[in-house]
């Protein structure tokens, strides 16, 4: 994996940053809002949210006093291409392989085969 990869897998690793990604998807927040909802110091909510800038995953700017976290979606395309490659198998439906399996191994029936 790419070094970016792995930075944006590790960030996404935590729960508390994969909570802030769901907040800020709704729309851009200043850091004392993103820190509300969570039991723990302004300082630790900074910390997690330099993990997700580091990896690409929001972008802060100061507007004013305030500084606002914004989320970048396309960030996690590079993540999503790499988890697709596993899903490139269609789920097996065990009913439809057991009906082609009876219909297979039935074959073709003639006068010369002795009834089942």
């Amino acid at each position: 994996m790419s070094p970016n990869l792995d930075s944006v897998f590790s960030a996404l690793a935590d729960p508390t940053r994969r909570a802030i990604l769901s907040m800020l998807l709704e729309d851009d927040m200043a850091v004392t809002d993103v820190a509300e909802p969570f039991h723990m110091s302004l300082a630790a909510i900074s910390k997690h949210l330099m993990v997700l800038v580091e990896a690409g995953l929001i972008t802060q700017e100061k507007r004013g006093r305030v500084k606002w976290c914004k989320l970048e979606p396309d960030a996690l395309r590079a993540a999503s291409v790499w988890m697709h490659g596993f899903g490139q198998f269609d789920p097996v439906d065990l009913d439809q392989f057991e009906r082609f399996l009876a219909t297979e191994l039935e074959g073709p029936t003639t006068a010369e085969d002795p009834p089942a």
